[in-house]
């Protein structure tokens, strides 16, 4: 496993995170190409792991993709970029953003800071602050940490839905062969499609 670099993100730093996956979502929908991260801030230079979730704003707000890494080997502006890209392909929620979505896609992005390996993890997660890992048994799957207050999940459910994404079963994060990872650093995203940012 990839070990995450040390990097702490500005404002600023975040804010620029969150627009180069909308220049990136936007120039993949739209143009079918990937976005250059240009100049990039220093921080972008860091080999950390990121993730970009887009959900949708219409109606009842929907997942409409989810992508990323926890651990990863180049650098987070590119990491940014390329999982701004997955996550509006149809390989995240199995079909592709369409380019009259874009207005109404909200856009965040979790940059990885940290990573901790817990043997009590029911105990050691804090809701709303860390991501969760699991891996085991020829398998990994990751959630986005504010997703457990949002749904309104407690510890144990979201460790369990962290195993079902993965295809293992339910309380399999207690088994020995299983490694649960908290993940750790700031969420940034558009407080809506295509607005200012805030810091969750």
């Amino acid at each position: 496993m990839s070990e995450a670099q040390a990097v702490t993100l500005t404002y600023e730093d975040g804010t620029r995170a969150v627009e180069l996956a909308r220049e990136a979502v936007d120039s993949y929908v739209i143009n079918g190409q990937r976005e250059q991260p240009g100049s990039m801030r220093e921080a972008f230079y860091a080999r950390t792991g990121v993730f970009v979730r887009l959900v949708s704003t219409r109606g009842r707000q929907s997942l409409r993709g989810c992508a990323g890494a926890h651990d990863t080997s180049e650098q987070l502006g590119h990491v940014i970029v390329d999982s701004a890209i997955s996550a509006a392909s149809d390989d995240s929620c199995g079909s592709e953003v369409e380019p009259p979505e874009l207005s109404n896609l909200q856009i965040s992005v979790f940059v990885v800071e940290n990573t901790v390996e817990t043997e009590n993890p029911a105990e050691d997660i804090e809701l709303g602050t860390h991501g969760v890992a699991v891996e085991g048994r020829g398998t990994s799957a990751s959630m986005f940490p504010t997703l457990p207050v949002e749904n309104d999940w407690n510890e144990f459910e979201y460790l369990d839905r962290t195993c079902r994404k993965a295809d293992l079963p339910r309380g399999a994060w207690e088994d020995d062969d299983v490694t649960v990872l908290l993940v750790e650093g700031p969420v940034f995203r558009e407080r809506e499609p295509e607005g200012s940012i805030e810091r969750i």
